[in-house]
């Protein structure tokens, strides 16, 4: 049901429902207490003492009081910690009078608790109240107790309340924590090294896409928040590192939507003696290790997607003869074909741009399973190397599941006069610098390597069956109110 109670009322509700609990502040001031408390030493977690109940053990925990149920002499609690809820029962002859203090506690409050355990009749386990701190007094409610927080521009903006009602989004971030902790674990042990490059670059480069541009007073010149570290990290492949990975932001000044958020997390790994195939097995093998790790049935995914291995492998080309039917490799009327398939583009783009436009179009939402594509035009992936028998294709996969892109990756191109044309072809009409000084490292001899990225956001959005990018990250971006 629908709650149609005018805005107005609601607000005063919530200014009488906070005067109230500044009144039970004061009371609590006025006893020699503090509303806002120290440092609380708490014997342990509450999760252990309901695992290892053992009867009349002196405990003492902390956490949010998540119910109340006050019955004259006598007092019921819920209060939560990070790892679980426990009751808490108070009596008034034993108390006394902090058992008046003890009314001044509200729903949302954050308490200590020293108690002995027991257990009711129904066979809860519950801590017998002796002592009690008050940590923090909430002045604001909670979330309406039955129906949670629902409203999902109040979940995004105000990340905290949706954490506090509802379980199944910590269990999200929780989740996604665990993934992270997994990928380090699974490249730490075959010797990657975890390393950190600039944010803050002076050219905008590794990838197509519009940067965030700040000033730096002190060098009085434009910085670049960066779209990718790619070119960093090959520059430490030149200097001998030869395994290596960073976990950390890129930035794109574009569009929101459910799929992408402006500030967003990358895995990029690169290793020397390795090819876009090597990157293939290791994308597949720490997928399905994190999965394994994380109690994810590989037949049937999170999402619903059979991640069981070998995990189809398909060109480009072929991809889209499968699912348009046209064979746009020998196609000459490639523009007549994308507007009866439907397909938008730029009048002006070539005959490449357009067919990866169809892809995006035709092919990349019926992706659902995980699935390579493989060998993209050489014309749209400058950093890459060409196949050997065949100059027009490059040696690049992208990673598809669940309808979106989840991975890219090539062979690196380390040849110098190469990647110099290349780059001066991708500058040409839009007046951009070329990064010579990547140039000029490729010149001292880059080693031939695989390079790989992963989307963070998107493999745990499949990982956790969330249909929008905002849903597994914390503090997403969000149009201003109004």
């Amino acid at each position: 049901m629908t709650d149609q109670t005018h805005p107005d009322v609601t607000d005063q509700r919530e200014k009488d429902f906070i005067s109230e609990r500044k009144e039970r502040l004061q009371t609590i001031v006025n006893a020699g207490g503090e509303p806002y408390g120290r440092k609380f030493e708490r014997s342990g977690y509450i999760s252990e003492y309901i695992e290892s109940y053992e009867e009349g053990k002196l405990v003492t925990v902390c956490g949010r009081v998540m119910a109340w149920r006050g019955h004259g002499k006598t007092v019921f609690a819920d209060v939560r910690d990070r790892t679980g809820k426990i009751q808490m029962y108070a009596r008034k002859d034993e108390l006394v009078e902090s058992f008046d203090l003890l009314q001044c506690v509200d729903i949302g409050d954050i308490i200590g608790i020293t108690g002995k355990l027991v257990k009711t009749r129904t066979g809860e386990v519950t801590v017998h109240l002796e002592s009690f701190a008050m940590l923090s007094k909430a002045l604001r409610p909670l979330p309406e107790k039955w129906h949670g927080l629902k409203d999902i521009e109040t979940r995004y903006r105000q990340r905290y309340l949706d954490l506090i009602s509802n379980e199944e989004v910590r269990n999200v971030f929780l989740k996604r924590s665990a993934i992270i902790t997994l990928i380090r674990k699974y490249l730490d042990e075959r010797e990657y090294l975890e390393v950190e490059t600039p944010m803050m670059q002076a050219m905008a480069g590794g990838a197509v896409a519009k940067p965030f541009v700040t000033y730096h007073e002190s060098l009085s010149t434009d910085l670049y928040l960066r779209i990718a570290p790619e070119l960093y990290l090959k520059r430490l492949l030149v200097g001998g590192l030869e395994k290596v990975y960073e976990l950390n932001r890129n930035f794109r000044n574009e569009g929101l939507s459910r799929r992408h958020n402006p500030e967003f997390t990358m895995l990029e790994i690169y290793a020397a003696y390795e090819d876009y195939e090597s990157m293939m097995t290791l994308t597949e093998e720490l997928t399905v290790y994190i999965c394994s790790e994380l109690g994810i049935d590989l037949k049937t995914g999170a999402s619903g997607i059979d991640m069981t291995p070998p995990w189809k492998r398909i060109s480009m080309y072929d991809a889209l003869k499968e699912y348009t039917g046209i064979d746009f490799k020998t196609c000459d009327n490639i523009k007549e074909q994308a507007k009866k398939l439907g397909v938008e583009f730029d009048k002006n783009a070539h005959d490449h741009a357009v067919v990866n436009e169809i892809f995006e179009s035709c092919v990349e939402k019926k992706l659902i399973n995980p699935t390579f594509i493989t060998d993209y035009p050489a014309i749209l992936c400058p950093l890459s190397k060409t196949k050997k028998d065949d100059p027009e294709i490059a040696e690049r996969f992208e990673l598809y599941m669940n309808g979106q892109e989840l991975a890219n990756a090539y062979s690196e191109l380390n040849d110098p006069a190469i990647q110099l044309k290349n780059f001066q072809k991708q500058a040409e009409g839009t007046g951009k610098d070329i990064d010579e000084d990547y140039v000029r490292a490729l010149e001292h001899g880059m080693p031939p390597a695989g390079g790989l990225g992963i989307g963070i956001d998107r493999l745990v959005m499949v990982l956790t069956n969330q249909e929008s990018i905002r849903d597994v990250i914390l503090f997403p971006q969000l149009k201003g109110k109004g």
